[in-house]
């Protein structure tokens, strides 16, 4: 008889993305390469080919990931045609970061820039249709400090021709 299980596994947090992909042994391979991901565990599709469950760690958060299987309802960006979900990953260098991963496939949607809200930020998309939000935090604000800077941010663009 198996162990009572705890209501969360070791080292996990209370939400974990889960992407579907498609061809998530080469998403695999390129969250090693781009975000330093260590590949924890993998299984393979019903067929016995593919990815059918895989976790993979990046700094302290997993992230599930599974080949699309449109059988069973579970289609990829590139098959819906755009993800309306993002990714933020806070790192220590975030242009040491950025580069690394557009060198390893990824897609410059924002370049690296100090933000209003305190962070340095960068976005990209993976080659599997997901984005990247990709930050540092440079100062710790407080939120009324936040608002007063967004406030002046957003005025400053209204400005501006579109």
């Amino acid at each position: 008889m198996a162990k009572s299980a705890k209501w969360i596994p070791e080292g996990h947090h209370t939400v974990t993305p889960y992407l579907v992909v498609r061809d998530a042994g080469k998403a695999i391979e390129f969250y090693k390469r781009a975000f330093g991901a260590e590949e924890v565990m993998r299984m393979p599709g019903p067929d016995g080919k593919g990815v059918g469950h895989a976790e993979v760690k990046i700094g302290d958060a997993y992230v599930y990931l599974a080949d699309e299987n449109p059988q069973w309802g579970c289609r990829s960006p590139q098959s819906l045609g755009g993800s309306p979900a993002s990714l933020h990953l806070y790192v220590q260098d975030v242009d040491a970061a950025f580069k690394r991963a557009i060198a390893a496939g990824a897609t410059e949607k924002m370049p690296v820039a100090d933000m209003f809200w305190g962070d340095r930020y960068g976005k990209l998309a993976d080659p599997f249709g997901f984005e990247w939000g990709i930050a540092t935090v440079k100062e710790s604000l407080t939120p009324a400090e936040v608002g007063k800077r967004a406030k002046e941010f957003y005025a400053k663009m209204a400005k501006q021709k579109p």
